[in-house]
């Protein structure tokens, strides 16, 4: 069957070496590559034939990488640590090239090996470092996203190391070469910002009409490969333009659709790339050289680590963010393969160099969750050593903090409780790492404390032990789990409030001890729900029993530990029975002229009148003796049919409420 034969042998071996990386908790990548040593052409038993054609199938896999790479590109994901992400990113892979120089010279590798080799190990996993911050609870810490940020920057600078590297055989004689390669680059890249951002769209919207999923998927990925082909048409690398074809198209109105279409056919082509990476790995060439291996990846692990460490630094981060970015980006990353295997095809670096990245990137991914794990007793022992850091804050009171409240978070909801808590002259401190917003809390005067609410030292400056109430507002459950565990640590008495975004999630912090959950979306729903049927013409009665039911089911873990909540919660729910409409009495209205006591409303109707907006004048609970005119709004309180009587009697239709300044 041929190449037919050897897709099928790749996607089965794929899929068992997936299998096996997902039951060891590590990245999908590693077993792919796992998958590929085995299926490769030095193990023998059931092996791919069409190795040479795999490979050419592999280019694709490389284009659609870099082309959700352009599609993914966002400058707002940078704007919290941009000083440090472009500023610090591109520092970082200087010195980090002069790393890989330097391990060259030791080995006596060529300068021009030790450039591959440096560039190749520039670069971390987005994957790896992702997926080890969601599983340990620290992808909305500042440290995790000072690592996204620095991640991005270096994903992007694949692309003109893919221009440049190739042209570096002789510095002098390819120095023209280069810049002739990127004027080209810089002319194409303008020609498709200019051009691309006027015809894609249209394109995509006129295909987008006819609303068939396939056309549109097939639209998708003809533009990205079809611009990578012509960038290859005149001489630049045909991954670049597939990368210029997504950042176009990110700007577009369709840029999500295209993300969400595009991605299992990139996760397919990519599972062949890494497949073939990992068939060229021999490893008998890995065992002989088994000392070699583990004594490199030593040195790229303590050099990356002390970079990073260091740049943190440099770039004014202090507490554990230097030692989260020294253990959590020392890794070569998904592009290293991409840089070596293109260094491979152009014959710039040879087998045993190839195998020692191969190895070297491997190992540092699997040790990343480890060395990640390892940060906070780190960190621990270095404040017990050294002692800790002073924290940036913002109108603290000058004396100890006591009986005050925190809120762990200070986007909109933490800002409101804020704004509440500040009017009622109640003594609380915001904690917030998004430099953004603490700076909106300092033009609003609310006492603040710059720093990451999962970090013992953190909660401590905020008084935690001495607090009355710890209010946590960030929506992510990973992160909200995280700042419980420390909040009941050092104060297992303290109450909680936390935010949920699902049923599950509720009932996980009901497990945890947290006092009580707020899940802003089921409220919304359900007075979303009570409208409607007020509108359908059901009573407020039967509406209220009906919600009572649904919230009593959903907060039954509360109730159960706290009645007066239950308690609150009826009162606000007969509040909502009691609805109060507003009626306005025309000049022929058989109320005008009339006072309270001659029309005896509540006698006929049911219905109070609790208040009369005459002549922009509020008049509230007026006395029976009030004679109406033409004009009033009249606020009348009862239910749906009590309403409906006095509407009858005033001969008037409802109005909406009046704005009382």
């Amino acid at each position: 069957m041929g190449i037919a034969a050897d897709i099928a042998i790749i996607i089965v071996a794929g899929l068992v070496g997936g299998i096996i990386a997902q039951q060891l908790r590590q990245p999908l990548i590693l077993g792919y590559i796992l998958a590929g040593i085995v299926v490769g052409p030095f193990t023998g038993g059931i092996t791919v034939s069409e190795v040479h054609d795999i490979e050419l199938l592999a280019e694709i896999g490389v284009a659609l990488l870099l082309f959700v790479l352009g599609l993914e590109f966002s400058l707002q994901e940078l704007q919290p640590v941009r000083r440090i992400a472009l500023i610090g990113t591109p520092i970082q892979m200087l010195l980090t090239i002069g790393l890989g120089l330097g391990i060259g010279r030791l080995w006596g590798w060529s300068w021009h090996d030790g450039l591959w080799f440096g560039a190749v190990i520039a670069l971390s996993s987005t994957m790896v470092v992702l997926k080890t911050l969601r599983d340990q609870g620290r992808l909305g810490t500042l440290s995790g996203r000072v690592m996204i940020g620095m991640l991005i920057v270096q994903d992007l600078a694949v692309v003109p190391l893919m221009i440049i590297l190739p042209q570096v055989q002789t510095p002098v004689a390819s120095l023209p070469v280069l810049v002739w390669a990127a004027l080209k680059a810089a002319l194409f890249l303008t020609t498709m910002v200019v051009i691309g951002t006027r015809l894609l769209p249209g394109l995509l919207a006129y295909i987008a009409g006819w609303n068939s999923r396939e056309l549109f998927l097939l639209a998708i990925t003809a533009i990205g490969l079809g611009i990578g082909y012509v960038t290859y048409r005149v001489g630049l690398s045909f991954a670049f333009g597939a990368f210029v074809a997504g950042l176009v198209l990110s700007e577009s109105d369709y840029g999500y659709q295209a993300l969400s279409d595009i991605i299992p056919l990139r996760d397919v082509f990519g599972l062949l790339f890494f497949v073939s990476v990992g068939m060229l790995l021999d490893p008998a060439f890995l065992l002989a050289n088994l000392g070699t291996v583990l004594l490199i990846v030593l040195m790229v692990i303590a050099g990356k680590a002390l970079i990073f460490g260091g740049l943190a630094r440099l770039f004014g981060y202090g507490n554990v963010v230097p030692l989260a970015l020294g253990l959590g980006l020392f890794q070569m990353g998904e592009f290293s393969f991409v840089l070596a295997r293109l260094g491979v095809a152009i014959q710039a670096i040879g087998e045993h160099l190839y195998a020692l990245i191969l190895t070297t990137a491997i190992v540092t991914m699997m040790l990343t969750p480890a060395a990640l794990a390892l940060v906070d007793p780190l960190y621990a022992w270095q404040k017990r050593r050294f002692g800790r850091e002073r924290l940036e804050t913002i109108n603290l009171p000058a004396g100890e903090l006591r009986d005050h409240v925190i809120i762990a978070g200070g986007g909109r909801v933490g800002q409101h409780v804020a704004q509440v808590l500040q009017r009622l002259s109640l003594a609380f401190v915001l904690i917030e790492i998004d430099y953004h917003r603490v700076n909106e809390a300092r033009a609003r005067g609310f006492p603040i404390l710059y720093g990451d609410a999962t970090q013992e030292v953190v909660l401590e400056a905020a008084g935690v032990r001495q607090a009355r109430l710890v209010l946590v507002t960030t929506p992510a459950l990973i992160v909200t789990r995280a700042i419980v565990e420390q909040v009941r640590r050092l104060h297992p008495t303290v109450h909680i409030v936390a935010r949920a975004e699902g049923v599950e999630q509720m009932q996980f912090l009901h497990e945890q001890g947290v006092y009580e959950v707020v899940q802003p979306e089921f409220e919304a729903g359900l007075e979303i729900t009570r409208q409607a049927l007020l509108h359908l013409g059901f009573s407020p009665t039967e509406i209220q029993h009906f919600t009572d039911a649904v919230r009593q089911e959903l907060y039954a873990p509360l109730y159960r530990m706290h009645e007066e909540y239950e308690t609150v919660a009826r009162l606000q729910n007969v509040s909502r029975l009691l609805d109060v409409s507003w009626v306005r009495l025309s000049a022929d209205s058989p109320l005008v002229g009339h006072s309270l006591r001659e029309m005896r409303i509540r006698t006929r109707t049911g219905a109070s009148v609790v208040a009369v907006m005459h002549r922009g004048r509020l008049i509230p609970n007026p006395h029976s003796d009030y004679r109406f005119a033409a004009d009033d709004l009249v606020a009348v309180l009862g239910d749906a049919s009590q309403v409906a009587a006095f509407q009858a009697l005033t001969a008037a239709v409802p109005e909406s409420p009046p704005v009382v300044s």
